[in-house]
C-alpha cells in the first residue's frame, strides 16, 4: 500500500514537471515565432521573391529569409497593415497557453467566440486601412487593405457610402476586438478616465505646492531684507538697555553689631544669632552684557519669523531666570506671543519659555527664560539685608529674592491668603522652613 502511493506520488510530480517544462517550452518558441514574423513583415521588400512577385529573383533583402519574404508578401498582400496582427495573435496564444494545464480539455465555445471575433477584427480593420489610407507609410504589395479591405470596404461603401461605411467598420472593429479579446471598452474608458483625473489631481496639488514654496521662499526674502534693514536701523540707535546684575546685597546694622558681639540681644529679647546660618556659595556667573545683546536681536528676529514685530527694550538678569522686556506693534494680541511659547523655547534653544502677560506700571510684555547656571539663593542672604531689618511688620517673612536678584519680603498679616505648591522635590518644605526661621529671627517668643 505504501508502495503504490509512493509510485503514485512520483508519478504525479513527474506529470508537474513535465507540464512546466512543455508550457516554458512552447511560450520561448511562440515567443521566437512571433518575433520573427513581427520582424518579417518589418523588413517586408518589393523586389523580394514572394506569391504577389514576378520576375528575375535576386538578393533577398528580408531580414527574415526566404521564408520571412514569402509570409510577408503573402500576408500584407491579403490584409495590409492587419497582417501585423498575426504575430501580435500567435503571442497571445502563447501566453494562454502557458496559463492552462495539460488536462486535454478544450474550451470550444469559448475558443469558437475569440476566432470569430479575431475573423471580424481583421475584416473590418483591414476595410477600415483600406479606405482611410490610401499611401500608406511601409511598403505594401497592394494597398494599405489588401484584397480582404477591397472586398468588404468596397461592398460596403457602395451600399452604405463612404460616411456609412466607416461608422459600421469601426463599430465591428470595436465588437471583434471584444470578442477575441475579453476588452471591455467601457471599463477601459472607466480606467482612462481615472487615471486622467488623478493625474490632473496630482499635477494640481504638486503646482499648489510648488506655487507655495515659490511664495514662502519669497516671503523669506522679504523678511531677510526687512531684517537686514531692521539690523542697520537698530546700528543707528540706543543699544537695549541693560539693568545691572546685582552681585551684592547691602547688609544690615544688625549684621555689623553682631559682629562685634556675638549673642545680640537688642532691648533684652534674645534672639538667635546670624552667624549660625551658612552664607552663600561663589557664583559661576551669568549672562554677559554681549550675550544678552545678542540675545535681544534673536528674540526680536525669531518673532518676526511667526509675524510677530517686536522690540526689546530691556533685559532685566536674575539669579535664576533673564526677563526681556518686549514693545509690542500697535495691534498686535499678547495671546499671539503666548500662543508660540514652545515654539520660541525651541527656536531660542532653551529649556522653556514663560510669558508674562502684564507687569504692573509698564506698558510692556515679559519673556522670561532660565538662566544657563542657576544661582542657589540662601536665607542668610535675605535674613542679612537691609530690606529685612527694615521691614517694620510684626509677621515679616522672607521669601527669597525678585526677578533681578533684590531680597523680597513679605508681611503675612496683610496677605489674604498664602498658597505654598509643587512638584515632589521642588522645595516645599524647605519654604515652610524659611518662613518659620524668619518669624524666630525677626521677633523674640
Amino acid at each position: 500500500m505504501r508502495q503504490a502511493s509512493q509510485k503514485q506520488a512520483q508519478g504525479s510530480g513527474f506529470t508537474r514537471h513535465l507540464s512546466r517544462a512543455l508550457r516554458e517550452g512552447t511560450l520561448f518558441i511562440v515567443g521566437a515565432i512571433s518575433l520573427y514574423l513581427l520582424i518579417a513583415l518589418l523588413t517586408y521588400h518589393a523586389s523580394d521573391p514572394g506569391w504577389s512577385y514576378s520576375g528575375p529573383t535576386g538578393e533577398v533583402r528580408n531580414t527574415g529569409g526566404v521564408a520571412g519574404a514569402w509570409f510577408a508578401d503573402i500576408s500584407l498582400y491579403l490584409f495590409g497593415y492587419m497582417a501585423f496582427l498575426f504575430p501580435v495573435l500567435i503571442a497571445y496564444g502563447g501566453w494562454l497557453a502557458t496559463r492552462r494545464t495539460l488536462d486535454g480539455s478544450v474550451d470550444w465555445p469559448h475558443l469558437t467566440l475569440r476566432l470569430i471575433g479575431f475573423v471580424i477584427t481583421m475584416a473590418a480593420g483591414s476595410s477600415l486601412a483600406r479606405l482611410h489610407f490610401e499611401n500608406p507609410t511601409l511598403a505594401m504589395p497592394l494597398n494599405a487593405g489588401g484584397v480582404l479591405g477591397d472586398v468588404v470596404g468596397g461592398a460596403l461603401v457602395g451600399a452604405f457610402s463612404f460616411f456609412g461605411a466607416t461608422i459600421f467598420l469601426l463599430a465591428l472593429f470595436l465588437t471583434g476586438v471584444t470578442l477575441a479579446t475579453g476588452l471591455s471598452w467601457v471599463g477601459l474608458m472607466e480606467q482612462t478616465g481615472r487615471h486622467t483625473l488623478g493625474f490632473f489631481g496630482w499635477l494640481h496639488e504638486r503646482s499648489a505646492l510648488l506655487r507655495e514654496s515659490l511664495v514662502g521662499r519669497q516671503a523669506r526674502r522679504d523678511r531677510e531684507i526687512t531684517t537686514r534693514k531692521e539690523t542697520r536701523k537698530r546700528s543707528k540707535r540706543a543699544p537695549t538697555r541693560i539693568e545691572p546684575i546685582v552681585k551684592k546685597i547691602e547688609p544690615s546694622d544688625r549684621v555689623e553689631r553682631e559682629k562685634q558681639v556675638p549673642l545680640f540681644q537688642p532691648e533684652g529679647k534674645t534672639l538667635p544669632p546670624l552667624a549660625l546660618l551658612n552664607g552663600p556659595s561663589p557664583t559661576k556667573g551669568g549672562y554677559s552684557a554681549a550675550t544678552l545683546e545678542a540675545l535681544s536681536r534673536q528674540v526680536e528676529l525669531k518673532l518676526r519669523d511667526f509675524g510677530i514685530e517686536v522690540e526689546v527694550e530691556a533685559v532685566h538678569p536674575g539669579p535664576v531666570i533673564t526677563r526681556f522686556e518686549l514693545t509690542l506693534a500697535a495691534g498686535t494680541k499678547v495671546s499671539r506671543i503666548s500662543n508660540l511659547a514652545k515654539d520660541l523655547a525651541r527656536a531660542l534653544s532653551v529649556i522653556s519659555v514663560r510669558i508674562v502677560e502684564v507687569i504692573p506700571g509698564k506698558p510692556v510684555i515679559g519673556l522670561e527664560i532660565p538662566n544657563e547656571h542657576r544661582e542657589t539663593v540662601v536665607l542668610s542672604e535675605i535674613l542679612n539685608s537691609k530690606t529685612f531689618d527694615k521691614a517694620a511688620g510684626p509677621l515679616t517673612l522672607a521669601l527669597g529674592k525678585d526677578i533681578s536678584g533684590n531680597p523680597f519680603v513679605a508681611e503675612l498679616s496683610k496677605m489674604p491668603h498664602l498658597l505654598v505648591a509643587g512638584t515632589t522635590g521642588s522645595g516645599k518644605s524647605v519654604a515652610l522652613n524659611a518662613l518659620i526661621l524668619s518669624l524666630l529671627y525677626k521677633q523674640s517668643p
